[in-house]
């Protein structure tokens, strides 16, 4: 008989600091390689290929199952994709796959009629890579040149380069480290950039003209408060340049005039601590998107003579959260979201004209706005899905009313929206907060507590998760699981008071809600105890640590992607990449004791516990500035030091990537692939 793999068990070695008067141990600091963004210590990565060797040999005997998934997933995706085109100037522009690509090509055409141009080959650039990911593009007002910035190793320090689109000869114009939007000046001479610092943050502005040494390039803003980040784009009439600075609290927003962007910057309104606010123009009026007033946000508007002088246009509603605003030429669009679900209407400058609402077909889907790059639109382009409803891409005529649909998400393999069944839930948390819960099942589902769930959030950020289209999901689905996304508090989902009321002090309410909700769907007969799939990224990976610490029992298997499970100890180290700019979502331990012992309480490392956890399926990047490889790492290796029971643990490191793991679609897919197989596998499907 072939003996079982035995998992790595990482050195304790003795480490501790103090702070607040308390001593914290950590004998798995050392999984920190000192030299980082550099990870070159021996021990450090030998034990992420013991654990990647681990996972690998562990896996084998369930390959025949992730290729299943693998082809069927792949099966469902249109291989030679290709996007709808849209008028931007003299051109239609567009992309496309072609077959068995893993990246996309960026296509034009002239308006008048002429030949189909390739503008970017992104297989081209890709070619031999690891890790590739195409960070931003910007086109010349003139159509006459292309820049745009790559990233090969996933750290997320993009490299700027410039294509003549006439010559499809590249300029000398390179200008490694950076990490923003790029913006063309009125005259295309130049455009504006953000470089990233030594500690992956963007505080500062730049103007680059072409053909000038980037050494030479001139600084037109920089940021002094650490935790802030600097943010370059344009107004819709391409006007002005929007310099916009903050952190997820408070705003500052700067204009430049796009034909003079030497000129001094016109500051809309000063920072003030917790007022947040957007801006775009039109005709001289200042329209500011602002949470002043309350956090359902509203509408203002301001001369461009007296930008601080804030007349209030539209009104906080209680049930319509507003979300954006957006000028045209004839019309200004306000987007939101009533009792969660997304609403687009569309406001004609008179203020005495009603509003017009577009009127979505289902009860709970994801739509807005698309691809809209003209000022002077009288169609508007929109995207709409739902769990069970494949995406769509539509044009809205403004002056008509009437919606055309331009394309349908094609699956190759086939659907049938009538086999599936969506409803949108409310379950009850222990507070009496009432949580939405969007679900989509199989039309022959029982609800008698026999079928598995898989069950997934996010609740960070004020991130919403929307009720979209997956077509992976639906091999969970076809194997009788319902699939759910619990709209937690920590989300933005029912507006910005409920993201303050899962951030900071409040935090344990993001836990306790999805907690609550897994129990609620197990009352309603959904599922049992024990049958539940959880999954989140990021810091929705956090989510996850903290609910396997708090009610292990309640889940079947766990997927805890790049997971923000260190809490703690990230907080505690501003010299991290993202740390200053968190402290507002999190809490600053440093300076705060109170936000220590909280922080501390709920830490997913820290408060890992000697009991028995679900089988867990955790993953990492090396490269990733986000959730930095050791934070997976450690909380595997203390959950293995610690854990009571026999279940798989899983940690697996891409060595080559960063935060959102494989570059290329394929590649991506495999890894999903990979965890639904380990879900089946561990809920003893594997057909």
């Amino acid at each position: 008989m072939t003996e079982t793999p035995k998992p790595p068990i990482a050195a304790r070695r003795p480490h501790s600091f103090t702070t607040h008067g308390i001593t914290i141990e950590d004998p798995y600091a050392w999984l920190k390689d000192a030299g980082y963004p550099e990870v070159t210590d021996p021990d450090v990565l030998a034990y992420l290929e013991a654990e990647n060797a681990y996972f690998e040999s562990m896996m084998a005997p369930h390959r025949p199952l992730v290729d299943r998934l693998y082809e069927e997933m792949k099966a469902r995706i249109k291989e030679d994709e290709s996007s709808v085109p849209q008028k931007d100037g003299d051109w239609l522009y567009w992309t496309a796959f072609e077959t068995g690509g893993e990246y996309r090509k960026w296509w034009r055409k002239p308006v008048a009629g002429g030949d189909d141009q390739l503008i970017l080959d992104e297989p081209a650039l890709a070619q031999g890579k690891e890790y590739f990911r195409l960070g931003t593009l910007s086109v010349s007002n003139d159509g006459k040149l292309l820049a745009y910035a790559i990233d090969d190793t996933g750290s997320e320090r993009f490299e700027l380069r410039v294509k003549n689109l006439e010559t499809g000869e590249h300029l000398p114009d390179v200008i490694p480290g950076t990490l923003s939007e790029i913006v063309w000046t009125a005259d295309d001479k130049g455009f504006l950039y953000g470089l990233a610092n030594e500690q992956w943050r963007t505080d500062n502005a730049r103007l680059h003209w072409l053909g000038t040494d980037p050494a030479d390039d001139i600084e037109l803003f920089r940021e002094a408060d650490e935790g802030y980040r600097v943010g370059i784009s344009e107004t819709s009439a391409r006007n002005w340049i929007i310099i916009a600075t903050g952190d997820h609290v408070t705003s500052e927003v700067y204009l430049l005039p796009a034909h003079d962007p030497l000129a001094k910057p016109l500051l809309v309104s000063a920072r003030q601590p917790g007022r947040e606010y957007d801006v775009d123009e039109h005709d001289g009026t200042l329209f500011i998107h602002t949470n002043d007033a309350d956090p359902m946000w509203r509408l203002c508007t301001a001369s461009i003579d007296a930008p601080g002088e804030w007349r209030e246009r539209i009104a906080p509603s209680a049930h319509f959260y507003m979300t954006g605003v957006s000028c045209f030429r004839d019309f200004f669009i306000v987007d939101g979201r009533e009792d969660g679900l997304d609403q687009v209407e569309i406001h004609r400058y008179d203020p005495t004209i009603a509003p017009q609402r577009i009127v979505f077909p289902e009860a709970s889907y994801d739509a807005g706005l698309g691809d809209n790059p003209e000022y002077a639109m009288d169609v508007l382009r929109l995207g709409y899905e739902s769990m069970v409803t494949p995406g769509t891409v539509y044009d809205y005529d403004v002056a008509t009313g009437e919606m055309t649909v331009l394309k349908v998400q094609e699956i190759p393999s086939g659907y049938d929206a009538g086999k599936y069944r969506t409803e949108r839930l409310k379950i009850t948390a222990r507070d009496g907060t009432e949580v939405p819960v969007s679900i989509v099942y199989p039309k022959d589902f029982v609800k008698d507590g026999s079928a598995p769930l898989y069950l997934y959030a996010y609740g960070a950020y004020g991130h919403a998760i929307p009720p979209g289209f997956s077509t992976g999901r639906l091999s969970l689905l076809d194997r009788g699981f319902a699939y759910a996304i619990a709209h937690i508090r920590g989300g933005d989902d029912l507006g910005q008071q409920w993201y303050h009321d899962g951030k900071l002090e409040k935090r344990t309410n993001t836990f306790n809600d999805f907690v609550d909700v897994a129990k609620g769907l197990i009352a309603q007969g959904w599922t049992s105890a024990g049958k539940i799939a959880i999954a989140g990224r990021s810091a929705g990976g956090e989510l996850m640590g903290a609910v396997v610490n708090s009610d292990p029992e309640l889940w079947g298997a766990v997927i805890a992607d790049v997971p923000f499970v260190d809490v703690l100890n990230t907080m505690l180290d501003a010299d991290l990449p993202l740390t200053p700019g968190e402290w507002p979502e999190w809490g600053n331990p440093i300076e705060d004791k109170a936000a220590f012992e909280l922080i501390r309480s709920y830490s997913p490392y820290d408060q890992v516990g000697a009991h028995a956890y679900p089988p867990l399926f955790i993953s990492g990047g090396l490269n990733d500035p986000r959730v930095t490889y050791w934070e997976p790492a450690k909380w595997a290796a203390k959950l293995r030091a610690t854990k009571t029971d026999d279940n798989i643990l899983f940690l697996k490191t891409n060595m080559g990537a960063g935060h959102g793991g494989k570059s290329g679609r394929f590649e991506s897919l495999r890894e999903a692939a990979e965890e639904h197989a380990f879900v089946l596998w561990q809920m003893g499907i594997e057909a």
